[in-house]
């Protein structure tokens, strides 16, 4: 059995690699503009892959008549590419100086046959951006060593888009990050609400990330992603080609509307009713309809209208509309929502007496790179009531938790990575959900617990008590570690301390004075 070589300490992985590739575009285009250069020719890259993957084995077969029909590709879901759309015509052409023309009409030709990369790729992108030859051909090259399907169990093209998306969101930072959710946050949410099976829908679903983890949640679980089905909506053109993209390389069905759109304007789902939400909606959004529009609209239906001044308690309302009657949601808000006056305090009372608020959990400080503040999951449910359900084949006792909300405090949670951002662990994750789990079945007397500092579950008498208030430190009850100090002894502790720092300090500026003194300066 050969023995794996060691990896060289500074030996760089793939993804830094590429990285540095692709920072070298600075000067020839914006770095807002060159994660979508960058991401459509890995796309390229291993669609190109796949494509000769499976034409080998049509011909290994003995098939070779087969090898140019489109169907013998589609049925194992590869897509097929015609001659000018193949990594091996590009590369080839590299250094020519209409390679960004070449590029432009091999993402077109993919697009144009195959249905299912419809809206998903750049169009004429490469011409327009004018970037420098040499440049774009260092970048092919660079890609080009890339061997995207070398350990499928890696799922190493994933991990580069991934990676990528991550960078880019960090190095663009606030208001332009705003296409990428964190990972942890994203599995956070699918640990807690577990979509196994039926409709997953996001309704401001960016580059897919709500997707791709929820697949990836189930795959982990042994589940069977051929039980989900993905429905979601972008508004902004780029971003919703990257969504279409970051699903079609790792082969995921969706249905993101036939266009990019707003999901307020123009809902592209009008009737859709889905088992789970996940979602991110731009936190804050003002002037997100003019004041005589959509004030008539069915999704406020039994609510006041959400002010124009916000657009929090209209993306809540949106998504409560879409939910079937079992339906569960999880979504990221700022905190401000969890409180406050005017319109929202209506809907937010409203709510609670129709008891769909399940949980509320408090996130860690900066977790996303477009903002350092506090935000917070929620999570509603459209049926409370005892049931019993069978998920990814184990049955569960969900006991009555009608007029019940379960607070979590996770701001003292979560592990610091790239020097200034905080991530919640895999580790870390698991009690999370258990916690809210164990809370939710029938035996949670013997299994949860509120805990000081950490969870606390309320009534809605409680909750009505506090001005319908939804933030978590009004329940969680916090440990009070002043009231049992002595105040003489930790006085004359800190008068002890102070003494010893002045009397270093008298020590240091006597030094100094000598010091010049022997230079025959008086100070």
């Amino acid at each position: 059995m050969q023995k794996k070589q060691p990896v060289k300490k500074n030996q760089k992985s793939i993804e830094e690699t590429l990285w540095d590739s692709a920072d070298k575009l600075r000067g020839s285009v914006e770095s807002s503009e060159y994660k979508h250069v960058v991401l459509a020719l890995i796309f390229l890259k291993f669609a190109s892959d796949c494509f000769e993957h499976r034409r080998a084995e049509l011909i290994g077969e003995g098939k070779e008549k087969f090898i140019d029909m489109v169907e013998f590709y589609t049925m194992r879901n590869v897509f097929f590419l015609p001659e000018e759309s193949r990594w091996t015509y590009l590369i080839k052409n590299a250094k020519q100086n209409d390679i960004a023309v070449k590029i432009d009409n091999a993402l077109h030709t993919a697009e144009k046959t195959n249905k299912a990369l419809q809206g998903a790729l750049p169009d004429n992108y490469f011409s327009r951006l004018n970037l420098d030859v040499s440049k774009l051909a260092a970048l092919l090259d660079t890609i080009n060593n890339i061997h995207t399907l070398k350990d499928k169990e890696q799922d190493i093209i994933g991990r580069i888009y991934e990676y990528f998306l991550r960078k880019f969101a960090i190095k663009e930072g606030k208001g332009k990050g705003e296409f990428y959710t964190p990972k942890s946050i994203v599995n956070l949410i699918a640990e807690v609400i577990e979509p196994y099976q039926g409709i997953i829908y996001d309704p401001c679903c960016g580059s897919g990330g709500m997707f791709v983890q929820s697949m990836k949640f189930v795959e982990s679980h042994q589940g069977n992603t051929k039980n989900i089905s993905i429905y979601g909506q972008e508004a902004t053109s780029t971003t919703y080609k990257l969504g279409k993209m970051n699903l079609a390389i790792r082969g995921i069905s969706c249905n993101l509307g036939d266009v990019a759109a707003d999901t307020f304007s123009r809902d592209q789902h009008p009737d859709l009713k889905a088992d789970f939400i996940m979602a991110n909606p731009p936190f804050n959004l003002k002037d997100w309809r003019a004041a005589d529009e959509l004030t008539n609209d069915h999704r406020w239906s039994g609510y006041d209208v959400p002010p124009v001044s916000n657009a929090n308690y209209g993306w809540i309302l949106h998504m409560i509309s879409k939910l079937s009657d079992n339906g569960v949601a999880g979504f990221i808000l700022a905190n401000g929502a969890l409180s406050g006056g005017g319109e929202e305090y209506k809907i937010r009372r409203k709510m609670i007496q129709n008891d769909l608020v399940e949980a509320i959990i408090v996130l860690p400080r900066n977790m996303f790179y477009t903002t350092d503040i506090s935000v917070t999951l929620w999570i509603l449910n459209k049926n409370k009531k005892r049931r019993t359900a069978k998920l990814n084949g184990i049955t569960k006792e969900y006991r009555d938790r009608s007029g019940e909300t379960l607070f979590v405090d996770l701001r003292q949670r979560g592990s610091e990575y790239e020097k200034m951002f905080i991530e919640l662990t895999t580790e870390e994750i698991g009690p999370i959900a258990a916690n809210l789990h164990n809370w939710q079945q029938v035996d949670c007397d013997k299994t949860y617990k509120d805990i000081p500092e950490y969870c606390y579950a309320a009534t809605a008498a409680e909750i009505e008590a506090n001005n319908y208030s939804l933030v978590p430190s009004k329940y969680i009850r916090f440990v009070d570690r002043d009231s049992g100090i002595d105040f003489d002894t930790e006085m004359k502790r800190i008068q002890h301390t102070f003494k010893a720092i002045l009397a270093e300090e008298a020590e240091s500026q006597s030094e100094l004075k000598q010091a010049f003194k022997g230079l025959g300066y008086e100070i």
